[in-house]
């Protein structure tokens, strides 16, 4: 007689909190892939500018580092949503066999990625490096 009181079951609870925190890195990466897209804007936009104004006057941006940029940013955030789903579907595997084992890697590199995405736009936007 086979019953069902030796399969492990788990908390719903559990699973909704884990698709809950999914679409969560889902919003942060497009917010990201937004921003990225912003930045690579913005720089079309100003040059745009100074060819209408056509004048001298117009400070243009040295380095034009801020499409390298902005796309950097959009990778983060392409990657940050694969990366997200790979990381949903193993927890709950990990769920599924009561087996789950939190993971802090994930927060460490995206903190580490706009930290470093952070620090390259502060050093363009300094006049004179």
């Amino acid at each position: 007689m086979t019953t069902n009181e030796n399969k492990p079951t788990s908390n719903p609870s559990d699973h909704l909190a884990n698709e809950r925190t999914f679409l969560a890195w889902i919003r942060t990466s497009v917010a990201i892939m937004g921003f990225g897209f912003v930045v690579v804007k913005f720089a079309l936009f100003i040059k745009q500018i100074s060819l209408v104004l056509n004048t001298k006057q117009t400070v243009l941006p040295g380095k034009g580092y801020s499409t390298q940029i902005g796309i950097l940013l959009v990778g983060i955030g392409a990657f940050m949503a694969l990366y997200s789903y790979l990381r949903y579907r193993n927890t709950e595997k990990q769920l599924l066999n009561k087996a789950y084992k939190p993971s802090q890697l994930p927060s460490l590199l995206l903190t580490l990625a706009i930290v470093i995405v952070g620090a390259l736009l502060v050093i363009y936007l300094i006049p004179g490096l």
